[in-house]
């Protein structure tokens, strides 16, 4: 007789229970539906509908969103203002650099400003895309306006 413990189905070769995918969250689906939206729209007048779309959101992401904006504006003024899955963004030849992402539409504790692979942020072989924002201090905004003008060069 053998003294090894029997095993469990699972381990005899059985299947465990397959968790299901959750797919995409509410967030991501409104996301994904305000991209079709705009891949569907005239764009014309992105700077319309980027304010558009600051002026939907809720404090703290709705001033924070236009601080940025009016940073972008001013470091980079050759880059046309959009909007990009629903969020305020800005382009060079039609391709998005960088973008703000509000923490309140997709449940983040902060909200986001990043840069595409557009941006001529290149530094050695890995260097940061997205930064946290909590606030907009001073120092913050220097930051946002050197990174700014380094990606547009």
């Amino acid at each position: 007789m053998s003294t090894r413990p029997r095993a469990s189905k699972s381990q005899k070769g059985g299947t465990a229970p397959v968790k299901k995918a959750k797919g995409l969250s509410d967030a991501e689906k409104a996301a994904m539906k305000d991209r079709i939206q705009e891949l569907k729209a005239d764009t014309t007048d992105g700077e319309t509908t980027l304010l558009a779309a600051i002026a939907k959101m809720s404090q703290p992401d709705k001033s924070m969103a236009t601080r940025v904006h009016a940073i972008v504006k001013a470091a980079a003024p050759e880059l046309a203002s959009r909007t990009w899955y629903g969020m305020p963004a800005y382009a060079k030849d039609d391709k998005v650099v960088c973008f703000y992402k509000a923490g309140e539409k997709f449940k983040a504790r902060y909200a986001t400003f990043g840069f595409s692979d557009k941006a001529n942020l290149d530094d050695g072989d890995m260097w940061p895309t997205d930064f946290a924002l909590k606030q907009l201090s001073p120092s913050v905004e220097a930051r946002i306006t050197a990174l700014v003008k380094k990606a547009v060069t």
